[in-house]
C-alpha cells in the first residue's frame, strides 16, 4: 500500500504528528509512505524506515503556484491513500489532481480546547475507520555509538519561529545560564534567524567570564538539531519546535509559555517536563505580537522562576 501524507508546515506541529503517523504504520506494516511538506517538517522523517519519498513543497517561494502544485500530483503519482495534517486552500487544490483511492484532509475544530497530538490522531482515526491512542512522540534517528560524557549539558532555546510574543528575554536566559554553569555546560540553540537573540545570550555569559559554553545557533542543520537536543540533561526554552524535539526524548524540560495555549500544544507525554508561566486575564491572545504592547505575559516570569523549576526537575 502506498500512501501520502503532507505534513503540517512547522516544525513543532511535525513533531506532534508522528504519533498518529507511527500508528497509521502499525495498520499498515508494509506501508510506502510519500511525504510532503515544507523542507523543516520534511526533515524530521530522513530516516523513518517506511518512507520512500520525500517531496519538498517549494511552490511557495516561487510564482505560479498553483501550477505548481498540479506538478507535484503528477510527482507523487499513484497512491491508495492521501492524508494532509494541514488545511488550506492550496492543500485541497493539490489533493484535487492526486491520483487516489481515498483522500482525506484535516480539519481543526477551533472552539473545543484538546492537545494538537490528540487532534491529529482523531483525525486519521476517523479517515481510516481505527480506534487507536496517539503513543509518545516518534523521531528515527541512526543508532550511533555513544562518547563517554563529563559534565552535564543544559540546552538553551531563546527562539520561536510564530512571533516575538513568544519569546522570553535574553538576560533572563542568561541569567539563568549562569546560575547552571557551575553544574552545566551550555549550549545556545537557534535558528538561522535567531542569532541576534542569541549573540545577546552570549554576551551576557562573556561578562561573567564563562567559556563553558557553545553557540550553535544558525549552524544546525534539522538532523543536528535533533541529536544535539536528544544528548541533552537539561533544556530551557519557549513554545518552539525545537521544545517538542525534546518531548520526542523525554529530555528533562522547562518551557516558558505566555501567549499560546499550553493545554494545546505543552509536550507530549514527557515525565520529566514543566511548564513556567503567568496566569494573565490577557493570555493566551494567540498572537505573534503582544497587541497590548506591555507583553507581560512573559516580562513577569523571572530568572527564579525557571532555576526553582529547574530545582523541582532534578
Amino acid at each position: 500500500m502506498r500512501l501520502l501524507i503532507e505534513l503540517p508546515t512547522w516544525l513543532g506541529d511535525a513533531v506532534m504528528a508522528t504519533p498518529a503517523i507511527e500508528n497509521i504504520v502499525e495498520a499498515y506494516p508494509e506501508c510506502e509512505l510519500v511525504l510532503f511538506g515544507s523542507f523543516l517538517s520534511t526533515q524530521l522523517f530522513l530516516e523513518h524506515p517506511n518512507v520512500t519519498k520525500i517531496i519538498v513543497d517549494k511552490s511557495r517561494n516561487w510564482g505560479n503556484r498553483y501550477l505548481n502544485l498540479y506538478k507535484y500530483a503528477g510527482e507523487i503519482g499513484r497512491v491508495d491513500i492521501a492524508l494532509s495534517f494541514r488545511s488550506n486552500f492550496g492543500t485541497k487544490f493539490l489533493f484535487w489532481f492526486l491520483d487516489a483511492s481515498q483522500k482525506c484532509i484535516y480539519r481543526k475544530e477551533k472552539n473545543i480546547e484538546r492537545h494538537q497530538v490528540l487532534r491529529y490522531n482523531d483525525f486519521i482515526n476517523s479517515c481510516l475507520g481505527l480506534q487507536t491512542a496517539p503513543g509518545n512522540l516518534k523521531i528515527h534517528q541512526k543508532q550511533m555509538s555513544l562518547e563517554k560524557r563529563g559534565r552535564k549539558t543544559v540546552g538553551i532555546n531563546p527562539g520561536a519561529t510564530y512571533g516575538s510574543a513568544k519569546r522570553w528575554y535574553p538576560e533572563k536566559f542568561a541569567e539563568v545560564a549562569i546560575s547552571l554553569s557551575e553544574q552545566y555546560d551550555i549550549v545556545i540553540f537557534g535558528g538561522p534567524n535567531e542569532t541576534d537573540i542569541a549573540s545577546d545570550i552570549e554576551k551576557g555569559l562573556q561578562k561573567k567570564n564563562l567559556t563553558n559554553y557553545t553557540n550553535l545557533a544558525g549552524q544546525t542543520n534539522i538532523p543536528e538539531l535533533i541529536r544535539k537536543i536528544s544528548e541533552l540533561d537539561l533544556f530551557i526554552t519557549g513554545d518552539s519546535g525545537p521544545m517538542h524535539v525534546a518531548a520526542a526524548f523525554q529530555v528533562p524540560t522547562v518551557a516558558l509559555f505566555g501567549p499560546t495555549k499550553d493545554k494545546e500544544t505543552n509536550q507530549w507525554k514527557n515525565p520529566n517536563g514543566i511548564i513556567v508561566k503567568k496566569e494573565m486575564a490577557c493570555a493566551p491572545c494567540m498572537k505573534r505580537t503582544c497587541p497590548l504592547k506591555h507583553h507581560e505575559c512573559m516580562k513577569f516570569i523571572e530568572a527564579k522562576d525557571v532555576l526553582n523549576a529547574v530545582r523541582e526537575l532534578t
